[in-house]
């Protein structure tokens, strides 16, 4: 392969990887979603354990990600590469509340996928749901790359909160981060 043929190539990788699409998923995203639920390297900083089985899988999908109130796979051509998911606090009180996460497969990371996708989000998810005033993020602080990704979006850094939340068995700080429907997206 010449230096010519090199060069074109990963032009069009970076075009592709600007194109991304959010959607419902659907049970046939199976094999796209154990990409990056049995990735070590991606369940790390997240709440669930690593995947291990593809009935798992089937099953977090079916009576989990279908029913989820707004939840949509981060897809190239259509192909699942990821999740972005926007949770509803309930209650009277925390209504006007919702928490976004999002988890990409490693090999897509540092492309700026996931910043474009939770741009995608928060310009349309407070129109989708009038009573939404605030989308709160909450991040491992190790986890820099995250954080990275809601400070472009315009997310503001609140504070961290110590020993809030026990990942895997460890108690560990959370950086918190939001977003306000009267905020501006950066774009």
């Amino acid at each position: 392969m010449d230096e010519t043929t090199s060069k074109s190539e990963g032009k069009e990788s970076e075009y592709e990887f600007t194109e991304i699409t959010l959607r419902q998923i659907e049970l046939s995203d199976v094999d796209d979603f154990m990409e990056w639920a049995t990735d070590e390297k991606v369940s790390h900083f997240c709440i669930w354990d690593t995947y291990t089985s593809k009935d798992q899988a089937l099953d977090y999908i079916k009576n989990n990600a279908i029913p989820h109130p707004w939840l949509r796979v981060i897809c190239i051509k259509n192909r699942a590469i990821g999740a972005i998911s926007v949770t509803p606090n309930s209650g009277n009180i925390d209504s006007c509340r919702a928490e976004l996460g999002y988890v990409l497969a490693y090999k897509y990371w540092g492309k700026g996928i996931v910043t474009r996708a939770v741009k995608m989000v928060a310009t349309t998810i407070f129109s989708e749901w009038s009573n939404l005033e605030r989308i709160e993020a909450l991040v491992d602080i190790d986890n820099k790359g995250s954080q990275r990704v809601l400070e472009k979006v315009g997310f503001l850094r609140e504070g961290v909160l110590r020993k809030f939340m026990s990942i895997k068995g460890k108690s560990g700080d959370m950086v918190i981060f939001s977003l306000l429907s009267t905020d501006v997206v950066q774009h």
